[in-house]
């Protein structure tokens, strides 16, 4: 019955759709499962054959784009100051690890913080309250979205593959792997201080609230 609400989730129209609410939201709430959703659409394009892997891939990295322009204009438009979650010590700190580091190397930290949820959010934002050029930075972070989105997406085509089960068990497998890595990886660059993690008592930031 699942396997059969996945595949009806897979060839319904709202699918693609779904999949870019999911991610651009994300940009924002980082409670949001942008990541899992793009590695499950990932594994559903292999194991069902709807959507196509290379229009899930599309769609992610234009979503996910479209976020990281839009807290970009927030930042730019609104500053650091408006609301009170940014007043914070631990997210001005967020936010002076990524000023600190966006005028030295703005595509390597932008690179990296796309696969950051946290950190993603705070490089936007301090990316358009510090006015760094719009063209040289959306061109990167174009770049990292699209590359985002065909790993997130190819982990999910790679589970499907290798993994016997139908859908379900393509899925399910796909976003814990798609899970571990990313819990893996959060580890070992906040361990080496080379992006910022999500305070444990900091509730889910949220530019518009």
């Amino acid at each position: 019955m699942v396997d059969d609400w996945l595949t009806g989730l897979a060839e319904s129209p709202w699918a693609l759709p779904l999949l870019a609410a999911l991610v651009f939201g994300d940009a924002f709430l980082v409670v949001l499962p942008g990541e899992t959703a793009v590695t499950a659409f990932g594994a559903l394009a292999v194991a069902t054959g709807h959507p196509f892997i290379v229009a899930v891939i599309l769609v992610a990295a234009l979503a996910a784009f479209a976020g990281d322009t839009c807290c970009y204009l927030i930042g730019r438009t609104v500053g650091l100051e408006r609301w009170r979650w940014m007043q914070q010590p631990k997210i001005r700190a967020a936010f002076d690890w990524a000023r600190a580091r966006l005028h030295r190397r703005a595509g390597a930290v932008v690179f990296t913080a796309r696969f950051i949820p946290f950190a993603r959010l705070a490089v936007n934002l301090v990316a358009g309250a510090s006015h760094v050029p719009a063209a040289r930075y959306l061109g990167v972070t174009g770049t990292a979205a699209l590359g985002w989105a065909a790993y997130q997406a190819l982990i999910g085509a790679a589970a499907a593959v290798l993994l016997p089960g139908g859908p379900i068990v393509a899925v399910l497998v796909s976003i814990v792997v798609a899970l571990a890595i990313g819990f893996v990886v959060d580890a070992a660059l906040a361990r080496r201080g080379v992006v910022p993690t999500a305070p444990a008592d900091t509730p889910p930031a949220d530019p518009l609230g």
